[in-house]
């Protein structure tokens, strides 16, 4: 059985990076811990035909010596570490990996290009909702590539194009345009012609900096970056003015200190690449190799995928808060019942469906923490833990129906993420359905509860409801000016 605590260390060209996982349950884990130190251990490297240098080999020891302390505090028993472009290319990284193996006891695994694409593959195809997809890891020495098709892993690819690769080669004050970008086409031109997809998987620090930066820009109603979704003809001038800022510029387009030295370059690789492969839209992944490790590993008895129908975070928020409810099973029997009624009043198809049955699945984490608005809890926990495997629409859908219990909606949250969420009426619909399951299943009434539908009202025989479930039934809003009646 896989250790309840496993690290994955991630020495790249750019940063060395430690990330602890909590296993909750048999596809349930969290985050613990994350440390990250630029160690830049490829500084130097590539005008020196990949040779590593001295001083950026000692900054990335003395940081593994400092994970090694923070291992030992947590109490991790498996630790997992990978190491990418520049020790790949380094004719004298044994030197390296030797020493720290003798004097740290940590194993590097220097893993080959697609390994590395491989690696971002499965943390995206598992961790965000998409099924057909080009993912693009773009690092410190290299871009890595996947193909996903209908939910697999179907081919990869590696190219020789990383921030810190064209920056030492190509960058002085300003970027060497011309050239830089004869070197991005060559270097493309051994990309495979299956590698065309509408859609792009971004992922890698350069990825995530200038998704932040569009975040910023369009004043994004939702502070969540995985999973955040642009179309690339809509930036298309945002990420020309990046390119060619001067650095002291970088600050008034949104990006953050820490990236104005190489964000330019990473922007003007993931242009290259989104117009080769005819992306239309890019989904930004907050997951990538570090995932993909963990998750090669959490899931090797599943053929490296969450069975169908379950959704990690949703597994990992009810591991924690400990919840002891009824079967989920009756929630969403009666969840079914009661939208094949009414799915044809709202125009409701499966997506509606998943959407009430998911809030189902957490419908109780806020009396959990305390009964005390149990609702502001519940929605504050789904929005900001909610993370994998839903679009933001999905997110912040889930979360406002679980905050509207027993209301129309939550006017003010409907306002704030407005262009997030679907039509007023819609919206009504799911948190009616939502609520009126509850109010069923808190009552202890079996999925099996006679009900029909005459006309514009919901019939109910008499004898299965009691007189607490009719008050609460009587005190509902009920959408579309249906009628519920009892008897």
């Amino acid at each position: 059985m896989m250790a309840k605590r496993t690290a994955v260390i991630d020495i790249g060209s750019n940063s060395a990076r430690l990330v602890i996982f909590q296993k909750t349950s048999r596809y349930g884990f969290h985050l613990l811990s994350q440390h990250k130190s630029r160690v830049r251990i490829g500084e130097g490297a590539y005008p020196r035909d990949g040779y590593l240098q001295p001083l950026p080999m000692e900054r990335a020891y003395q940081t593994l010596q400092s994970f090694k302390t923070i291992l030992h505090d947590y109490r991790v028993h498996t630790t997992l570490c990978v190491a990418t472009s520049a020790l790949r290319d380094a004719p004298n990284r044994d030197h390296f990996v030797r020493r720290v193996r003798e004097e740290l006891g940590i194993d590097i695994r220097v893993i080959d290009g697609d390994e590395e694409a491989r690696f971002g593959a499965i943390a995206a195809g598992n961790l965000l909702p998409v099924r057909d997809a080009i993912t693009i890891d773009i690092g410190g020495g290299s871009s890595d590539m996947t193909r996903i098709v209908d939910g697999q892993i179907v081919e990869s690819f590696s190219l020789n194009l990383g921030t810190v690769r064209i920056q030492e080669l190509f960058t002085g004050e300003t970027i060497d345009m011309k050239s830089a970008r004869q070197y991005i086409n060559k270097e493309l031109s051994r990309l495979p012609d299956t590698f065309i997809s509408e859609m792009a998987v971004g992922i890698g620090g350069s990825a995530r900096a200038f998704a932040k930066g569009v975040m910023s820009m369009m004043d994004y109603p939702f502070d969540k970056l995985h999973a955040f979704t642009y179309s690339v003809e809509e930036v298309h001038p945002y990420l020309r003015q990046i390119v060619h800022a001067p650095l002291q510029e970088l600050r008034e387009l949104s990006i953050k200190s820490e990236r104005h030295d190489t964000i330019r370059e990473g922007v003007l690789i993931l242009e290259a690449i989104v117009n080769r492969i005819g992306a239309q839209k890019v989904i930004t992944s907050g997951v990538g190799v570090r995932e993909g490790v963990f998750l090669h590993d959490f899931l090797r008895k599943n053929q490296g995928h969450f069975p169908e129908g379950t959704n990690p975070s949703i597994q990992s928020i009810r591991d924690r808060l400990d919840i002891l409810d009824l079967p989920l099973g009756n929630k969403h029997r009666i969840a079914r019942r009661l939208f094949k009624i009414f799915a044809e009043s709202f125009h409701g198809n499966s997506h509606d469906l998943r959407m009430v049955l998911s809030a189902l699945d957490l419908s109780d984490i806020g009396k959990v923490l305390t009964i005390y608005k149990e609702h502001e809890h519940a929605y504050y926990v789904a929005k900001n833990e909610l993370n994998f495997g839903f679009t933001h629409e999905e997110m912040v859908l889930i979360a406002v129906i679980l905050r509207s219990k027993g209301k129309k909606y939550h006017k003010e949250l409907y306002h704030e993420y407005r262009s997030l969420l679907p039509s007023k009426s819609k919206l009504k619909w799911l948190v009616f359905l939502h609520t009126l399951t509850l109010i069923f299943h808190e009552n202890s009434a079996d999925a099996s509860i006679d009900l029909s539908r005459k006309n514009n009202a919901l019939l109910i025989k008499e004898g299965n409801v009691t007189y607490l479930m009719k008050e609460q039934i009587m005190s509902l809003y009920i959408p579309g000016k249906m009628k519920i009646r009892c008897g």
